[in-house]
């Protein structure tokens, strides 16, 4: 249960069937991950809010978004007044999500095609970084580097939601578990290397 009433006020603002495939709208709220193609998933709305609700964005915070997929929790990010930069590793899913974001009426979102394990440098640092895919076992450091004084980190690492945040002096504060979720993996983009 979520109880941010920014964060549910934000969710109910962004048209989540307009982020998952036409022949699955109907089903767009159901509180179930949904596949949008190329073997990815849109995550559950109650999985999306509570990871809006631990990164507490507000107006005018940076927020760096890593795994795209449709384009949906990009969105919701921007509905709480985020600047949100969006990296996909999969050119085709940055396009579905170019599109979804376009529909729906979303601006403010910046989509970056690129390995979202190495993070965004040209934006950091952030107030904010969301990641919609699982690391295994050791957070990219990239990600942690990126993140600004007094900023929030949440991601999957294996099958446990986790909570990172850097306090006002710099100092990374010890992760803090969240509940148990299941994601697809971050994987690095090869490509580029």
């Amino acid at each position: 249960m979520v109880a941010d009433d920014r964060v549910l006020e934000a969710m109910a603002a962004v048209p989540r069937d307009e982020f998952v495939p036409p022949e699955l709208r109907a089903r767009a709220w159901d509180n179930e991950a949904l596949p949008i193609g190329r073997g990815q998933t849109i995550s559950q709305p109650l999985v999306v809010a509570h990871m809006c609700a631990l990164l507490d964005v507000h107006p005018g915070d940076k927020v760096l978004d890593v795994g795209t997929g449709s384009g949906y929790h990009a969105a919701v990010l921007a509905a709480l007044g985020g600047k949100v930069w969006s990296i996909e590793r999969d050119p085709e899913l940055s396009a579905l999500a170019a599109d979804n974001l376009r529909r729906a009426g979303i601006a403010g979102i910046e989509l970056v095609v690129g390995d979202g394990t190495l993070g965004y440098p040209p934006a950091a640092p952030y107030d904010a970084i969301n990641v919609a895919a699982a690391v295994q076992d050791e957070i990219p450091p990239a990600l942690t580097e990126q993140l600004a004084p007094g900023g929030r980190l949440v991601l999957p690492v294996g099958e446990q939601l986790v909570f990172i945040s850097r306090d006002p002096d710099g100092r990374l504060r010890e992760p803090r578990a969240h509940g148990a979720v299941r994601f697809v993996p971050l994987v690095p983009d090869r490509r580029r290397s």
